[in-house]
């Protein structure tokens, strides 16, 4: 039987913008996958997390907020959440793939490999303009050695989060201090 090919889901709402922006995590999780050696199965539930991701960032708010009606989250925020909902809705049964769909803005303690693969080529993707140079570095890096990059990937975002004095979910201090102790 052969492998489904990962594409942006039926229900998506996407414009050209956010499409050329998910191709990029794309390419960037292909090139990883083929760099590790990971197997096509692996290989697949990475990038049906990468087209989940923001195939609903799009959506009106209020499209958004009956898909997740809690406050708990963060209009902008409210994108993976809902992705995960649609998707599990469509079939998805993965409950790594619904995880690193559902928490890849905020991090999540739990993560197997495709939220974290999710999660670093979201940031690292190359048509993000900030600190293009480190951000080339660690897409190399992850190769190297994912651990240590996932760190520097979340350190970064923990620093930008305390410096725009948001409140940090519990999520993401959970994510933050299970990559810290180890686990």
């Amino acid at each position: 039987m052969a492998e489904k090919t990962p594409g942006l889901p039926s229900w998506a709402n996407v414009s050209s913008k956010r499409r050329a922006h998910i191709e990029r995590v794309a390419d960037v999780v292909r090139d990883w996958a083929d760099r590790l050696g990971t197997s096509k199965r692996e290989r697949s539930r990475w990038l049906s997390a990468v087209y989940y991701h923001d195939a609903i960032k799009d959506a009106s708010n209020a499209e958004l907020r009956k898909l997740v009606p809690t406050e708990r989250y963060i209009a902008a925020l409210k994108h993976g959440p809902a992705a995960a909902v649609l998707a599990e809705r469509f079939g998805e049964y993965d409950e790594g793939i619904l995880d690193a769909v559902r928490y890849h803005s905020i991090g999540y303690a739990h993560w197997d490999m495709a939220g974290k693969i999710l999660y670093m080529a979201d940031y690292l993707e190359p048509g993000r303009k900030f600190r293009s140079e480190w951000r080339e570095e660690l897409r190399d890096y992850v190769v190297a050695d994912p651990d240590s990059a996932l760190f520097e990937v979340a350190r970064a975002r923990m620093k930008w989060l305390v410096e725009s004095g948001w409140p940090i979910p519990r999520e993401t201090l959970g994510f933050w201090n299970s990559i810290v102790k180890g686990d």
